[in-house]
């Protein structure tokens, strides 16, 4: 255990050094901006005034957060936070609820907690606001640009150039296909027919970003979610099999987006796409791998519903997750990095973050 942490500290240190020396090069952004949509592990704020079981705007949440707790749902810092100071912003990228005037110009941040591709998923959570939600908001964040902008065409210019990072599809799994008691896919749909329509409705509403400015996307993969502790206790009550079906059920997803991503940069050969292998970076879904003490269980108590209650542990960066479900800040480091600037041909495909931008 002790070589493994070693050698889980030197990779970290080695990936800190590369992206910093990168960073030195760059006195501005290298994107004008970044815009985020996706679930609760990309959501800043954007959930915490909805009526809804999932926000994260109490205690412990941001515990380590420089600006404390804002309704991110971790410790710290989320990938995207990290993606975009990685991209030289020297501010994070604001929540569409909180983004005023300029503001918009450097990125808006558009996820929200237990949010998915289906417009149904999540519902038992209380409010949610959707992936056609968050496109809803964006198409207004492209009328304000040309606003600020003077012209349709100045605001097309700008949007053209900004990163755009799209992260949904876990809550289609986790809060609602394996939850057949509220929802009835999983009678309807076999998980390969699931995931197609899964990656039908994506490719349309992609394609629907696209034809709002989006040029340069990146489509990060489906975690190992089975393998989550929530997955683990909760739903498959500590059944490896289980765990080991919930894995499998998304991996046609994954094969969809990987082949989504080479029919998009076909059809569209003016904008750039990429699929980041998150399975692949977290080593094949283990945590351990990299060094992680504790995978089993998050850093603080959760209730039923994965999320922390009123308490934490110390020893936070030794955890791979923050409660059932989110991971922490340390294993945040991990995926952000590695999506940015790739240590393996498997961690993203075609390219990373950072020649996808270049």
């Amino acid at each position: 255990m002790a070589d493994k942490i070693k050698v889980w500290c030197f990779l970290l240190f080695l990936l800190m050094l590369v992206s910093n020396l990168q960073n030195c090069a760059h006195a501005a952004p290298q994107v004008p901006c970044f815009f985020i949509f996706g679930d609760s592990l990309a959501d800043s704020g954007n959930s915490n005034n909805l009526v809804t079981a999932a926000k994260a705007n109490y205690r412990p949440y941001g515990i380590d957060f420089p600006n404390g707790t804002t309704g991110r749902f971790t410790n710290g810092r989320t990938v995207v936070d990290i993606i975009g100071e990685l991209l030289g912003f020297n501010q994070f990228i604001p929540p569409f609820a909180t983004a005023r005037g300029r503001d918009i110009l450097v990125g808006v941040n558009y996820a929200s907690g237990a949010a998915g591709i289906r417009d149904e998923t999540g519902r038992q959570l209380g409010d949610r606001i959707s992936l056609n939600e968050q496109l809803q908001n964006h198409a207004a964040t492209f009328n304000r640009s040309i606003q600020l902008l003077g012209t349709k065409q100045a605001a097309e210019n700008y949007l053209n150039k900004c990163l755009y990072y799209v992260s949904l599809g876990n809550n289609d799994y986790l809060n609602n296909y394996f939850m057949p008691s509220n929802y009835t896919t999983s009678r309807l749909y076999t998980p390969d027919q699931y995931a197609k329509v899964l990656i039908d409705q994506y490719s349309q509403r992609i394609k629907l970003l696209y034809l709002l400015g989006a040029r340069k996307i990146a489509l990060p993969g489906l975690g190992a979610i089975g393998s989550i502790p929530y997955s683990f206790s909760t739903l498959c009550h500590n059944n490896l099999s289980c765990v080991t079906n919930i894995n499998n059920a998304v991996l046609p997803f994954n094969a969809g987006l990987v082949s989504l991503v080479d029919q998009l940069n076909r059809e569209l050969n003016d904008a750039r796409f990429i699929y980041l292998n998150s399975t692949g970076i977290l080593s094949s879904g283990d945590p351990s791998m990299l060094g992680f003490r504790v995978t089993n269980v998050g850093c603080c108590p959760a209730r039923s519903d994965g999320q922390c209650i009123q308490d934490t542990c110390q020893n936070r960066t030794e955890y791979a997750f923050w409660d059932a479900i989110h991971p922490t800040e340390a294993l945040n480091q991990f995926t952000a990095r590695r999506s940015y600037n790739a240590i393996l041909p498997s961690d993203a495909y075609p390219t990373d973050i950072s020649h996808l931008i270049s």
